[in-house]
């Protein structure tokens, strides 16, 4: 009897070993079968809201968009010299803008920010339709009577220019003023006008007299401003021989005295 329970013992382990292995595949295929069941009903649940996951992702891109836009004011209208901010001026940055009027004191301008779709309109859509112009005055440039007849008729409104910051002044923006020819082709008023001996030049206000800066547009509106003087255009024109002799002698006391006599003379 002991002899057959002994030898009855390794079957019986192998028995227990098969059941156990059997039980622990069941138990993989069904947590594998839980996994697969889990995967398919996020599957299922993201198809069927599908739509509501991409407006999800799309409105957190616009607010990202926002978020940047604002923080770098690409997309804000300027209403005032003072909202400005300061990184703007120092990086002579070139905002866009439409003529609205040319007064005593400079040109009046409408700045026209950058238009991002969808995203614009929701940022202006609740403030105010009312628009307050830019001053604009043409830096380093000092115009003549002509200067200005010449630019209220080259700056009519509503037409697209371009400033180029260079220095803050109060209300006042000291700018170079730019104006499209063409498609590929722009020129910049305060040269042309310097050019054309329609101005003098005068100090940049709201630069330090010694920075680089100045010195750099100083040079370049000189040039300007030699070349009129060399071809003796506007204020640099060079009067002939008979508009000197005319007028040497009606600034010429005796002859004024002279031609009061005669006048008081007929009047007798």
């Amino acid at each position: 009897m002991r002899r057959e329970n002994v030898n009855n013992m390794p079957e019986t382990s192998r028995e227990t070993e098969t059941v156990e292995r059997g039980r622990d595949r069941q138990q993989r295929d069904q947590e594998h079968q839980t996994s697969r069941n889990v995967v398919s009903a996020i599957s299922q649940l993201a198809d069927d809201n599908l739509t509501l996951v991409r407006n999800i992702s799309t409105g957190l891109a616009v607010a990202g968009v926002i978020v940047i836009a604002r923080s770098i004011r690409v997309i804000t209208k300027f209403q005032a010299a003072s909202e400005i901010p300061v990184r703007f001026i120092e990086g002579n940055v070139s905002l866009r803008g439409k003529v609205r009027s040319i007064t005593e004191r400079g040109i009046e301008v409408e700045h026209v920010p950058i238009y991002l779709p969808i995203i614009s309109p929701l940022l202006l859509k609740h403030r105010d339709a009312s628009t307050s112009p830019l001053l604009v005055h043409l830096a380093g440039v000092e115009l003549t009577p002509e200067g200005k007849t010449w630019l209220q008729k080259n700056l009519v409104p509503p037409q697209t220019v371009w400033l180029k910051l260079i220095s803050r002044e109060d209300d006042m923006l000291h700018c170079l003023v730019s104006q499209s020819r063409g498609s590929m082709w722009s020129y910049c008023m305060n040269e042309e006008l310097l050019r054309l001996g329609l101005a003098r030049r005068a100090p940049i206000a709201g630069l330090p007299p010694g920075s680089p800066l100045y010195w750099r547009l100083h040079r370049r509106l000189h040039r300007a401003e030699v070349k009129a003087e060399k071809k003796g255009q506007g204020l640099w024109k060079k009067e002939g021989l008979w508009e000197r002799a005319a007028k040497a002698l009606k600034d010429n006391p005796l002859l004024r005295l002279m031609g009061r006599i005669f006048r008081r003379t007929r009047t007798e």
